[in-house]
């Protein structure tokens, strides 16, 4: 089967990202987890969690460097023929040249974080984005997230919400496909955030807690990923069965050669 090339996993990706039918991806952190995932028919897309890459070489979120974070990506577009968006942490230092180097080899959409920098800071780091995307000519799919919720500290919700809002529109008007809202888990935030950004135009994250993939599409969300918690709950599975195996010493007998 040949391989589809980066410009038709975009078209995929920005389809998907346009369709009445919430996009569902569910984050993986190496080549194994996205084969894995890659394999069931319900995935359409596929997207890299940077946390967990991070977990996985011994950083903590937020603190790789981004040869290695870009190199961890690499290893995830290669084992798979579905469309990749990665988390891309802030952009790193130069944000343009790291979506440049994700495009060559193979990236076609990003979560990049705002981190509450001021809001024309952040919008220049978008519109930088979306011009190196241009200049490989594909429609790359900027998730722009902003951590007004995240990040809000002791501010009443409100305040966050409006905040949001005005940043998301901020990066939607400089090329962003979608805008990611970190902690928008209840219909009393996420109604507010669609009103605000226009429906099909909210991505979330599905914690603990969340409310589920129909009920989001109900509200007008785009896309839901749901960032570390994929690795935890296969650490958590590690976990009991090391402490199965020091135990009954035992492995189960339904075991699937998954790798």
């Amino acid at each position: 089967m040949t391989r589809a090339s980066t410009f038709e996993r975009a078209q995929q990706l920005k389809a998907l990202h346009q369709a009445p039918e919430i996009l569902r991806v569910v984050n993986v952190w190496d080549a194994i987890s996205a084969a894995t995932v890659a394999t069931l028919l319900e995935s359409k897309a596929i997207a890299t969690a940077g946390h967990s890459i991070a977990a996985a070489h011994g950083y903590p979120d937020g603190t790789m460097p981004s040869d290695i974070a870009l190199a961890g990506i690499k290893t995830i577009v290669d084992a798979v023929d579905l469309p990749v968006t990665a988390d891309l942490d802030d952009g790193y230092d130069n944000p343009a040249e790291t979506i440049r180097r994700a495009i060559g080899f193979g990236v076609v959409g990003a979560n990049v974080e705002d981190r509450l920098r001021p809001l024309d800071e952040a919008v220049t780091r978008v519109r930088a984005i979306m011009a190196a995307a241009n200049d490989e000519g594909i429609a790359f799919q900027l998730n722009a997230r902003t951590d007004a919720i995240a990040r809000g500290g002791d501010r009443p919700i409100k305040d966050s919400i409006e905040d949001a809002v005005t940043r998301g529109r901020a990066f939607l008007d400089a090329g962003a496909a979608l805008v990611f809202v970190p902690g928008a888990l209840t219909r009393q935030v996420i109604e507010p955030l669609v009103e605000g950004l226009g429906s099909g135009k909210l991505s979330v994250i599905g914690a603990p807690g969340a409310l589920p993939a129909a009920e989001l599409q109900e509200l007008g969300v785009a896309r839901v990923s749901y960032g570390p918690f994929t690795q935890r709950v296969a650490l958590r599975a590690l976990r009991d069965l090391a402490t199965d195996l020091y135990g009954t010493g035992v492995l189960p007998a339904d075991t699937p050669p998954l790798n």
